[in-house]
Formats: C-alpha cells, sequence, structure tokens
C-alpha cells in the first residue's frame, strides 16, 4: 500500500510539473517566461531552462539581458552534456559579444568542450588535437587567467592520450612481426620525436633497438651484417641520448648480440671464400 502511494504521488507531482512547464511555455508574457527560464536554470533543470530561453531569444535580441540569457543557454547545453552543440554556443557567445566578461570564460569552455568530446585512445583523436589547439590559443591570447594553470593540465593529460595511441600503434607492428619490425622502429622514433619531452623516451628508445634487431634477425642471410650495424647505431646513440638511464644494460646486451652476429656472419663468409 505504501509503495503504491509513493507511486501515486510521485506520478502526480510529475504531472504537475509537466502541467506547470507546459503552462510556461505557452505564456505570451516573455517577462514571465525569462524569470522562469532564469528560476529552472537555477533549479539546475537545464533542458526546461534551455527549451525557454530558445523560445523568448527573438524578443529579447537587442536587450542589455541578452547577453547572460545567451551565455546561460549555452550552459544549459553543457550541463545537459551535448558538448557538440555547447561548444558551437560558446563560440558563437564570443563571436556575438567580444567585449563581454564573461568572453575569458567562453573561450575556455569551448576548448573544454572538445576535451569532454575527447574519445578513448583507440579511437580517432580529433577532438583531443582541437583541445590542444583551442587551448594553446586560449593560453596566448589570455596569459593572465586564473583558468591558465587548468588549460595547461588539460593539455599535458590530452598529450599523454595521443602519446598512448602512438605507442599502441608502434606495439601493434611490433606484434604483427617480420617485416613489420622496421615499421615499429620507424613508429617508435616518430614517437620519440613527436613528444620529446615524454619521461619515457629512453623506453621508446631501447623499443627501436629491439625491433631493429628483430629485423635483422630474421632477415636474409645476405641482409644480416647491414641490419645489424644499423642496431649498433642506435645503441651507440641511446647511450649518448640518455648516459644516466637504467635501461643502458638492455642496450648494451643488444649491441654485443649484434656485433657478435656480424663476426659471425664474417667467418661465415670467410670460410666460404676458402672453399671456393
Amino acid at each position: 500500500m505504501k509503495s503504491f502511494l509513493y507511486i501515486f504521488f510521485a506520478a502526480f507531482i510529475f504531472a504537475s510539473c509537466a502541467s506547470e512547464f507546459g503552462k510556461v511555455l505557452k505564456s505570451k508574457d516573455n517577462e514571465y517566461k525569462l524569470k522562469m527560464a532564469e528560476q529552472y536554470y537555477t533549479q539546475k533543470k537545464y533542458d526546461k531552462a534551455q527549451q525557454i530561453f530558445d523560445d523568448i531569444f527573438p524578443y529579447f535580441k537587442g536587450d542589455p539581458r541578452f547577453e547572460d540569457m545567451y551565455f546561460k543557454y549555452a550552459y544549459c547545453a553543457y550541463y545537459s552534456k551535448d558538448y557538440l552543440n555547447s561548444e558551437n554556443l560558446f563560440k558563437t557567445f564570443t563571436e556575438s559579444f567580444p567585449n563581454s566578461s564573461k568572453e575569458d570564460e567562453a573561450e575556455y569552455m569551448r576548448a573544454y568542450c572538445f576535451y569532454m568530446q575527447s574519445p578513448k585512445v583507440d579511437l580517432d583523436q580529433t577532438n583531443t588535437q582541437k583541445a590542444i589547439s583551442l587551448f594553446q590559443a586560449y593560453i596566448g591570447t589570455h596569459p593572465e587567467s586564473s583558468r591558465v594553470k587548468d588549460a595547461t593540465n588539460i593539455m599535458d593529460l590530452c598529450r599523454k592520450k595521443l602519446e598512448l595511441k602512438e605507442f599502441k600503434n608502434a606495439q601493434l607492428y611490433y606484434a604483427i612481426g617480420y617485416p613489420d619490425f622496421k615499421a615499429a622502429a620507424v613508429a617508435f622514433t616518430t614517437l620519440m620525436e613527436d613528444f620529446p619531452d615524454s619521461d619515457k623516451s629512453d623506453e621508446y628508445k631501447l623499443d627501436v633497438i629491439k625491433s631493429y634487431y628483430k629485423y635483422a634477425e630474421q632477415s636474409l642471410f645476405s641482409k644480416q651484417e647491414e641490419r645489424y650495424q644499423k642496431v649498433i647505431t642506435e645503441c651507440d646513440d641511446f647511450k649518448d641520448r640518455f648516459p644516466e638511464s637504467k635501461l643502458k644494460v638492455d642496450v648494451t646486451n643488444f649491441r654485443t648480440l649484434s656485433q657478435n652476429n656480424i663476426n659471425k656472419l664474417k667467418d661465415e663468409q670467410a670460410k666460404a671464400t676458402t672453399q671456393r
């Protein structure tokens, strides 16, 4: 019985609210509708506020209150998680009210909307790249803003996501095996170049070395010496770039293996020449 009463009262309240909202939309009093839009916005009923704002915009264009209305309208879309629309609305706001005291916030929010649309690592990262670009532009035009620190932190998160995506792509080449070990080496090298400040640069360089080593190891006999020499070159470059790296032992091991393999190849070539 209590459960039935609860459902009944909930349905009654919902119907009353729906009826009230319907009356607001049908009202011809735009001042009243604006007051209710503001009320719904304060109550975080963003879908209702958004509908009313949209309905009364034509009547308030040119009114001093229109700027604040439009700003809240953009936030209604944002809070409703309609980031695609909210990004466009914040963009339009900055274009329509370039001298607004809210322009700083609107530009930041436009970039932030792209960040909120940034997908999982394995998917296309166009929105992530767009977020970085807009945050960079924001910092350039608002260097004194209190939001610069947050913008910088978000850009770092975006770059880490892009870095991880490139890393996974390089790993995929390595997992496929020969002859894609060379493609893996190139991909890991590109990863280092794209993210030179990464704290994993020495790990990526070791991955370059591993990839070239596997490529040489599974190559035709006639190509192996040249390709093992490439491994040695990469090992020497590692020591120059990362003299303090904890991975030097692994690099030294790959260099030694490569040099030993070159020596064996030369011995075999010498024996073959002697037998002739």
